[in-house]
């Protein structure tokens, strides 16, 4: 398998960067980076490795060459597709790709159903078509590529910030303003691998806040994001004291009204892509007018 570092993975250790990516046990991944079973840039490197924009992984790995994933006959809901593109409204609750623990039930299996070979291997058998990635509890917009040249295409619009990206979120708390700016920088959190958080020398992060509408305790807001560190918006409005709701990774705990974790949904895309101006939008998805009725009605 190769992988290709983006943007927003730069700073992060080797072995917890592959941790998250493959979903071995970081114990299990350090042994085998020690053993020389991954390399970056085509050399052996320790597993405390700070990974850089572009490195190149490869993982030869005895139990990971040997699995297979199966391609499954999943409902997926295509907003935008031509020759070499294609733009999905992922779920909540769905991975994006596959891990060493988790096969089935992922945005890939669901691709490979329905595209079969035909989509980019940039990154490995696991992230066939995916250029980037939304968490597990995260849906909306994901771009996917058919090819490796329109792979490589849209990876360099996200790494030149050439993709306008907006989010809804439900924040728990009333924001103080209308309009904000988020601009606070961010890196693996020092107490815990699994989380990012806002730390001195971490990578400039930039978020773009604007509210929707104000509730006696919660915020609906629309989010646009100028960079795209990993768990951005989540990590800078938790830092700010008013985290995504439901979102018990980052501190807002699970509220009255239950959802799949964060109300958190990536709405709006809007790229060029041979010389066509490519826009999409889709409506609020079940979880947030869930909140939204909950709140609206408790007003």
């Amino acid at each position: 398998m190769i992988i290709t570092v983006e943007e927003k993975d730069e700073g992060t250790r080797l072995d917890i960067y592959l941790t998250d990516v493959l979903g071995f046990t970081r114990n299990k991944l350090q042994t085998a980076i020690k053993a020389g079973e991954v390399e970056v840039n085509k050399k052996v490197q320790k597993p405390s490795y700070l990974l850089k924009e572009n490195d190149t992984i490869t993982c030869e790995i005895k139990e990971f060459r040997e699995i297979v994933i199966p391609a499954q006959n999943i409902p997926i809901d295509i907003v935008f597709e031509n020759d070499d593109i294609i733009i999905v409204n992922k779920p909540s609750g769905m991975l994006t790709h596959p891990t060493t623990t988790e096969r089935e039930g992922t945005l890939v299996n669901a691709l490979l159903y329905r595209y079969g070979q035909n989509l980019s291997d940039v990154n490995g058998e696991f992230r066939r078509g995916i250029v980037h990635r939304l968490d597990r509890n995260t849906s909306g917009l994901l771009i996917v590529a058919k090819n490796n040249q329109a792979h490589k295409y849209i990876a360099n619009l996200i790494r030149e910030h050439k993709i306008t990206k907006k989010y809804r979120a439900i924040l728990k708390g009333r924001y103080p303003l209308d309009n904000d700016i988020i601009d606070l920088p961010i890196g693996r959190s020092p107490s815990n691998p699994v989380k990012m958080a806002v730390i001195p020398g971490g990578k400039d992060s930039i978020t773009k806040l604007k509210v929707l509408e104000w509730f006696k305790d919660a915020t609906y807001v629309e989010l646009t994001l100028v960079t795209g560190r990993t768990h951005q918006i989540r990590v800078h409005t938790s830092f700010k004291g008013y985290p995504v709701f439901n979102d018990t990774l980052y501190g807002a705990g699970m509220a009255k009204v239950k959802t799949e974790e964060q109300v958190l949904q990536s709405y709006y895309l809007k790229f060029e892509y041979n010389s066509e101006i490519i826009e999409v939008e889709i409506e609020p998805d079940l979880k947030i007018n869930k909140v939204l009725n909950y709140l609206r009605g408790r007003e």
